[in-house]
């Protein structure tokens, strides 16, 4: 293997491919790009400006940015003279900023400085820091990546890096070994304090070579990166692309996407199903907005492809309507992702089938995978080839990667180079989650689809119990109710409850389309929601998709929210998982009404 440590991915580039266009972000409007050469020279002098501030390996600094070749930089300027990157969610509270910085000990913090900004709902990160700095004393200094009042800029500490000090860097650098501590990635914490995942640079290697082997690259290609580079899953992505001279494009948010997709012209980017479901709702209500021939012309063309399967010839008759409805259609879809995507790639939770098929079906082909901050994360994905890939799955194990599951519960265990090597202060945690012979409990179940491809089912911890003691799969019932065109989220609520009830945030794009057609007029969403003709219809789609279930998980009672929940207001947690202790408390009246 021509790299050992995460680190080397970047000299492994500039031996192997150079590129002219390693990273790139939107400058005054503008794509700034920066050359491999000129990666390794910002990452040198980040190690340099650290060395100058008094670290030492095994150090922790956190890091709270948007995606940004900064980001790059101080990630590889940390880990090349053994200082340890703890990145972290700007999305987070005060209090877990507490807890993280508390519990690795940081000692420096490098933020951005977007978020601060005059009228914001709520605190910037830099305010959240501030309000906890007398809370932290390891915490010696905060350093800003933006303008920031009162902080000293990243960028005033760079200097360029003497030859001298170039092979005191080197040395640092041979020091570090693979089995060595990388980075400490707090988990988002669905329930409970976050646990810091200690991951070596072994653990992060073996991932991106494992991955590496199955995705179509090409020299040439370009990604575009808007996932959160703290979050495990796109930074094993990103690792991926340097290490294969892949050019990374950071959007400059969600909201340009679209934007950024068309002028990237991107072969590859990654999501979570939550952003994917937003590009189709959007897609959804352009068509809505049709009228005529091009409206029946366009949802024509999506009962088409929702009938697309991918492992079975239909015969040539639903051939050419398919190949009609990608050109008349479809087309519009693929050039709206920038009209050279090779694959889409979703983690982090399930996405519908219904909607991996419709985009497959118009020449998107979204292949979802499945892993965990602990697993480095990637355990399984599906590949490009028919044959290795199963809509409905998360694919089949990564080479290198054991997957097995546990005879009595069906629990999920995987073992491999990429399994951490323990949380970090909590020994007891990590036993009870690694067995004595190196296998991951990952508290998932699953199951096997034909002897090959791994389905998961639930999340074992999210089970409830019905007072009737009957156990239910919140997340299954979940995931098949979103499959409505009228039910953006929900969230299946029955823990010591007589039945299963539910909370439903609407799709109000196809809502209020259908309402329109429906000639129902209301002068807000709790007027709209409050319709007897509107309870009427999300009556109808819960019988509907109940069919689906036995008695016992059936949705009984439902209530509508007027709002959506984020992981900004707290329901969601950063990877867009539900909190559900937050969601129970939060609507705690709302949801013992259902019980009344």
């Amino acid at each position: 293997m021509a790299y050992s440590r995460v680190f080397d991915l970047i000299y492994h580039q500039q031996e192997t491919r150079p590129k002219k266009d390693s990273l790139a972000c939107k400058v005054g409007g503008q794509w700034k790009t920066y050359s491999t050469e000129e990666v390794i020279r910002m990452a040198g002098q980040v190690s340099k400006a650290l060395l100058n501030l008094g670290l030492e390996a095994g150090d922790r600094v956190a890091l709270i940015a948007n995606n940004r070749p900064e980001w790059n930089f101080l990630d590889i300027g940390m880990m090349q003279i053994g200082v340890i990157n703890v990145p972290v969610y700007p999305t987070i509270s005060a209090r877990e900023y507490s807890y993280i910085f508390q519990d690795a000990g940081v000692k420096y913090a490098f933020i951005y400085g977007q978020d601060h900004v005059e009228g914001r709902a709520h605190p910037s990160v830099y305010e959240r820091i501030h309000e906890i700095r007398a809370e932290v004393p390891s915490l010696q200094d905060v350093f800003a990546l933006d303008p920031l009042p009162g902080l000293t800029q990243l960028s005033d500490l760079l200097q360029p890096v003497e030859e001298h000090e170039k092979r005191m860097i080197f040395d640092r650098m041979d020091a570090v070994r693979d089995t060595d501590l990388a980075t400490i990635i707090y988990t988002s914490g669905t329930t409970g304090n976050p646990k810091g995942v200690m991951l070596s640079h072994h653990n992060l290697v073996s991932n991106v070579e494992a991955v590496s082997k199955v995705i179509p690259i090409s020299l040439g290609d370009r990604a575009l990166s808007f996932l959160p580079l703290c979050h495990s899953f796109e930074r094993t992505v990103s690792n991926v692309y340097l290490a294969n001279g892949i050019s990374i494009y950071y959007a400059e948010s969600v909201e340009t996407l679209g934007d950024n997709l068309r002028e990237v012209h991107p072969q590859f980017f990654s999501t979570v199903p939550r952003l994917l479901e937003k590009v189709y709702e959007k897609i959804m209500a352009a068509g809505m907005q049709l009228t005529g021939a091009k409206r029946k012309l366009f949802f024509w063309a999506v009962e088409v492809g929702s009938r697309y399967e991918l492992h079975r010839d239909q015969g040539l008759v639903y051939k050419l309507q398919l190949a009609v409805a990608r050109k008349l259609i479809f087309s519009k879809w693929q050039a709206a992702l920038g009209g050279e995507i090779k694959a889409v790639v979703t983690g982090a939770a399930a996405i519908q089938p219904r909607l991996a098929t419709l985009f497959t079906a118009a020449g998107i082909d979204v292949l979802e995978g499945y892993g965990l901050t602990e697993t480095s994360p990637v355990i399984t994905c599906n590949r490009m080839e028919l044959e290795n890939r199963q809509i409905g799955t998360v694919g089949i194990p990564l080479p290198g990667v054991e997957v097995r599951l546990d005879p009595q519960t069906n629990e999920i265990l995987a073992r491999g180079p990429n399994i951490m090597m323990g949380y970090y202060h909590l020994p007891q945690a990590t036993a009870e989650v690694i067995d004595a012979e190196g296998w991951f409990h990952t508290g998932d179940q699953g199951e096997w689809v034909d002897g090959k491809f791994l389905k998961i089912t639930d999340r074992i911890k999210e089970l409830f119990k019905t007072s009737g003691g009957k156990y239910v799969a919140p997340q299954a019932l979940e995931n098949k109710f979103k499959e409505s065109y009228l039910i953006e989220q929900i969230a299946a609520i029955g823990n010591d409850r007589r039945f299963v009830s539910a909370l439903i945030v609407p799709s109000f794009v196809a809502l209020e389309d259908w309402a329109k057609q429906q000639g129902i007029k209301a002068g807000s969403r709790e007027e709209l929601l409050a319709h007897p003709q509107v309870l009427a219809e999300f009556q109808r789609e819960i019988d509907r998709y109940n069919e689906h279930f036995a008695k016992v998980e059936q949705i009984k009672k439902f209530t509508l929210l007027t709002r959506e929940w984020s992981p900004e207001s707290g329901e969601l947690t950063p990877t867009m998982k539900p909190k559900r202790r937050i969601i129970n408390d939060r609507y705690q009246n709302l949801i013992e009404g259902m019980y009344t």
